[in-house]
């Protein structure tokens, strides 16, 4: 037999074994596979959560469910600073190329589906300077829209925007007047331009927040009363909702605190309360452009002291440090030293509640204005106007009349030791530069006493004092020895002051202030 009729026998007996084996492990149920050890996990769960936790997760899942498809990507081209090349050619007059493509930065946000026919409630400063066709919504659903801007709040922060859509799945807006600490929220959004329709979740861990960051701080217009929480919120969740577990939205996530030269979140974010970003919303769709009401007043936050000083029952309100010439305030008969607890029945806390409450009204309408004058409690209507019909007031509204049989007091100073502060009276000069008929001028604050811990400045005079919420002028420096002989140890007061510029504010101490 030839060699290459053995290695012939060889295979076919090879493969005639092989497949013989194959049959019989077919039919008898015998698997093949290769050879090692087997693994196996403990996939049993070590806890078995209660029912109130499971039902809590079950709510978070619901919650998601619903509201994600609510939520839209927005992508916003707007105009570029100038490159250096560019300027050259402006600044000596030099034609640019013709065809040179425009400049553009891309940026983007969140938005909240107001209405089925593609209105979206956003922040301005999310699509803030976009240029012509700029804005592209995207929906859950990967759908991309054009977008145009309805109408922009800068006071607010708040933006509406229009797709041309139909059927969309509109949000549940909530009450944000029932918000408060400690209430579980999700934050639903597009953080970081990238991690599209994100939830994040935690609890309302302060309200009415003024951080300082809407509008021009030294106008004092913009309206902060923002709703704090410890959700994950990062750039490009501007413009999403922040939902209680009812699935509705109780404010529109706008701004987050940063930490050195990042802008990722460090704990805390902040959004506009949804009652007042509707208000504006609906104006806004209607009109393109909301008309708030004022007061026209100057106010501050009450600490405990000025609450005693007050004669408020406890510490809350804000107080009037100024009148509006011509204003709503002083057509209603609001004075300076009053004390405001309450709009249209609903308690005002701080200044920046007051704001928002009142911020949320147009010129023409009535509001009712709960205050304490003097220790009593008083209503008082009060008919808003419109920002261009005031002007600033003298500071002084409350001119005296000076004493004709007054006595002319020494210039010799006088000093209040125990408050470590000195004061002597006004000489002819000082009233006209202060634009002012009596009082007394702060000479010098001693540091780190209780006056300088107080904030009074040095250089001021005191022309009026308020105990008990009883108002006391002082003209002369016996009016103010008067009315610091009269005070118990450690009761608070307010010093009216009148500064250089011709502002005045009012001062809280604690008495003995001799």
């Amino acid at each position: 037999m030839s060699k290459r009729a053995v290695l012939t026998a060889i295979v076919l007996v090879t493969t005639g074994i092989l497949f013989g084996a194959v049959l019989v492990t077919s039919f008898s149920g015998i698997g093949l596979s290769l050879a090692g050890p087997t693994v196996q996990f403990n996939t049993s769960a070590p806890v078995t959560p209660s029912a109130s936790v499971a039902e809590l997760n079950q709510a978070f899942r619901d919650v998601a469910a619903v509201v994600t498809p609510q939520v839209v990507f927005i992508s916003v081209k707007t105009k570029a600073e100038s490159a250096p090349q560019m300027e050259f050619f402006r600044r000596f007059g030099i034609p640019e190329q013709e065809g040179q493509e425009e400049n553009l930065q891309q940026g983007n946000g969140s938005g909240i589906i107001l209405t089925s026919d593609g209105y979206i409630l956003t922040n301005r400063h999310v699509v803030e300077n976009a240029v012509e066709n700029g804005i592209t919504v995207t929906l859950n659903d990967s759908r991309e829209f054009s977008a145009t801007v309805i109408g922009e709040d800068e006071n607010t922060d708040i933006a509406v925007i229009k797709i041309e859509a139909s059927g969309l799945s509109a949000a549940a807006l909530g009450n944000s007047d029932d918000v408060q600490v400690g209430d579980w929220i999700l934050a639903v959004g597009n953080p970081l331009g990238y991690l599209s329709f994100s939830v994040t979740s935690g609890i309302v861990s302060a309200i009415s927040r003024n951080i300082g960051v809407i509008g021009d701080r030294r106008s004092g217009l913009g309206i902060e009363n923002f709703i704090q929480t410890d959700a994950v919120i990062n750039p490009g969740n501007s413009g999403g909702p922040m939902v209680n577990l009812k699935g509705q939205v109780i404010g529109v996530n706008t701004a987050i605190a940063t930490s050195g030269f990042g802008r990722s979140y460090i704990g805390y974010g902040f959004a506009v309360p949804i009652n007042l970003a509707k208000t504006i919303a609906n104006v806004l769709i209607k009109e393109g452009k909301f008309v708030r009401g004022y007061i026209g007043v100057n106010i501050r936050d009450i600490d405990a002291k000025m609450a005693e000083a007050l004669g408020l029952d406890r510490y809350r309100g804000v107080l009037v440090e100024k009148l509006v010439d011509g204003g709503a305030g002083e057509a209603a008969g609001i004075k300076v030293g009053d004390a405001i607890v309450e709009v249209d029945g609903k308690p005002v806390e701080s200044a920046n509640q007051l704001q928002a409450r009142v911020g949320m009204h147009r010129p023409g309408e009535t509001i009712a204005l709960k205050l304490m004058r003097e220790g009593v409690y008083k209503t008082i209507s009060v008919t808003l106007k419109g920002r261009d019909n005031e002007t600033v007031a003298e500071t002084n509204n409350d001119k005296k009349d000076e004493k004709k049989d007054a006595k002319p007091e020494t210039l010799d100073p006088v000093n209040f030791d125990n408050s470590g502060f000195t004061v002597r009276p006004l000489n002819e000069q000082q009233k006209k530069q202060f634009k002012i008929e009596s009082g007394v001028l702060v000479e010098r604050v001693k540091r780190n006493s209780p006056a300088w811990d107080s904030g009074l400045p040095q250089g001021v005079v005191i022309f009026e004092a308020i105990r008990k919420g009883k108002k006391t002028p002082i003209e002369s420096v016996s009016d103010l020895k008067k009315f610091v002989g009269s005070l118990s140890k450690d009761e608070s007061v307010l010093l009216r002051v009148q500064l250089p510029d011709g502002e005045a504010r009012f001062v809280p101490m604690k008495a003995p202030i001799d």
